[in-house]
């Protein structure tokens, strides 16, 4: 008997707040995912290890998160001496496409950014590579 007032008086005061839409709102299970804000990649340690010789620099924007960064900069590393060896290009990668800039060139080697993107989606790098 008790237990019953107690559950009436309960659902009594979530309706009435339900009413004045003062009821807390939980966010919906199916909403959507949050776009991630742009994030630099700590590569800390892993600098030799991506693909290029060096690896100065990996951001991941627009819902893509570090971890499939640094796969992407390896997949991109791949493709790229796939496709020409240490010069070598690579339109793309997982659905991304690429734009690379190369600077910085002299004869032994290159300094280089690249941009994949697929929707919005973005992953920078930024690499050297010796030739």
């Amino acid at each position: 008997m008790r237990q019953r007032r107690h559950t009436a008086a309960l659902l009594a005061i979530l309706a009435a707040l339900g009413v004045l839409g003062l009821a807390a709102q939980a966010p919906a299970a199916t909403s959507a995912p949050r776009a991630h804000a742009a994030g630099r990649c700590n590569i800390k340690g892993k600098e030799q290890s991506l693909g290029p010789t060096y690896v100065t620099r990996v951001e991941a924007s627009g819902g893509a998160n570090c971890a499939f960064a640094l796969r992407l900069v390896r997949a991109y590393d791949h493709c790229r001496r796939k496709h020409g060896g240490v010069k070598g290009t690579c339109p793309g990668v997982y659905g991304f496409r690429c734009h690379e800039h190369r600077y910085a060139k002299i004869v032994v080697q290159y300094d280089a950014s690249v941009t994949c993107a697929r929707g919005s989606e973005r992953v920078r790098e930024n690499y050297t590579q010796f030739t």
